[in-house]
């Protein structure tokens, strides 16, 4: 007797733990939309120091805000890829204004920031994604200059590329919440002029960016 029970306590274990690979792969997978917050740092990548009679700070940091939307896809019974999209902006930003002899290294505030990617991740346990993600990110910094006499205003964009990763947590049948880090690099850029004037030729630029964000959202 004790044989057969022993027997059928094993066939339910197996039976549910499908069930419950099925359940985790379902939570994650589908369209999904989220609002992220987090802090932002961007600083330049160059060791030269550009100023020979003062420190000048060459980062900035604030409070990063956005959202993303996404698509997640099941791959087997533990794993799950998917791409995403994300738009956000930032409060961080440096001022120097009334310095002199520091044309162009005015005020510096960081804008919106367009990033487009995928990313990939091992399901732990019943309810929790770990992920890493990878992709292109379009940055843009307005930048306030003056020499005393002359002041120039003017919209940066950089081009560059993002890597992260972080862990999804389910916190309903829909809902989730998530905490990543991601690291960008930027190495090419262009002034962004207004009006009928076309764009600058693009350029080399060397600045790095890191963010800390945490998201919530919801699956459909």
């Amino acid at each position: 007797m004790k044989k057969i029970l022993a027997a059928l306590a094993a066939g339910t274990v197996l039976s549910a733990t499908p069930a419950l690979a099925q359940d985790a792969q379902a939570t994650f997978t589908g369209p999904r939309v989220e609002a992220t917050v987090g802090w932002d740092k961007s600083r330049s990548g160059s060791s030269v120091d550009n100023d020979t009679t003062r420190d000048l700070d060459q980062s900035v940091d604030g409070l990063l805000y956005g959202g993303g939307v996404g698509f997640d896809f099941a791959i087997g019974q533990s794993a799950v890829i998917g791409a995403e999209a994300e738009l956000t902006d930032s409060t961080a930003k440096s001022n120097t204004d009334g310095v002199p002899n520091t044309f162009n290294l005015g005020r510096v505030e960081t804008g919106r920031d367009i990033y487009v990617g995928a990313r990939a991740g091992l399901i732990i346990g019943s309810n929790a994604l770990a992920y890493v993600k990878g992709g292109y990110t379009n940055a843009r910094y307005n930048l306030v200059g003056t020499d005393g006499t002359v002041n120039l205003n003017q919209r940066l964009d950089t081009d560059g590329w993002r890597l992260g990763g972080g862990v999804e947590l389910a916190v309903s049948e829909n809902a989730f919440a998530k905490i990543e880090y991601r690291y960008s690099k930027y190495s090419e850029a262009e002034f962004d002029f207004e009006g009928q004037t076309p764009d600058s030729s693009r350029f080399r630029i060397d600045t790095d960016r890191h963010q800390v964000v945490a998201s919530v959202g919801l699956r459909f």
